[in-house]
């Protein structure tokens, strides 16, 4: 366990320094371009850090620099690009990557402990993604009013209660008989789901 903490110190601090300069560049092709190659040299050099790793440990490791390559990268496109769009992306890269990890880390669990991991996972990658769309479609609608806006919160929102109550489910089924029926009944009217 120790190996792994000291693993994501040294890939946060690796991770830290090579897009910096990037996003003081904002439309300049060479820092783009620099911090693209700095992050796949930081791939390669915490890949290799991985390889000294065994089991579930080293697969954990090799997802955190998997995430880290893809977020610097879009990170230098969104800082060259500056758009909505390019800066959704980025969240999406971090949403992507701590998905990744979070379910790799799911993997030291068995049973139903794994199954509520997972679908905590999920819920979690599921509003990252939506907070991600509806700060673009508000980006974008700033000069055009905010209808758009309006629905976009309004389906993030759907989709984080649906999130949650798979959640809320996979936790009842931990549960038998009458409890897990009370259970899954105060989920349903938590979240408001119909039969």
């Amino acid at each position: 366990m120790k190996t792994t903490q000291l693993m994501t110190v040294l890939l946060a601090a690796a991770g830290l320094t090579g897009v910096g300069g990037a996003w003081a560049q904002t439309g300049n092709k060479d820092a783009r371009d620099a911090a693209m190659r700095s992050a796949e040299a930081q791939y390669k050099t915490a890949k290799a850090t991985c390889d000294a790793l065994s089991g579930n440990a080293k697969d954990i490791c090799i997802e955190e620099a998997k995430g880290k390559e893809r977020i610097a990268k879009a990170e230098a496109e969104a800082a060259y690009e500056n758009t909505p769009r390019m800066r959704e992306k980025v969240r999406v890269a971090r949403a992507e990557a701590a998905y990744e990890v979070a379910k790799e880390k799911c993997d030291d669990l068995s049973g139903n402990p794994k199954d509520i991991c997972v679908k905590e996972a999920k819920a979690a990658h599921v509003k990252a993604l939506a907070d991600a769309r509806v700060d673009r479609v508000a980006a974008d609608e700033r000069h055009a009013g905010s209808d758009k806006t309006m629905a976009a919160k309004r389906e993030a929102a759907e989709d984080k209660r649906d999130a949650d109550f798979n959640v809320a489910i996979e936790k009842c089924d931990a549960l038998a008989g009458t409890a897990k029926d009370n259970c899954v009944r105060d989920a349903r009217v938590r979240y408001g789901k119909s039969s």
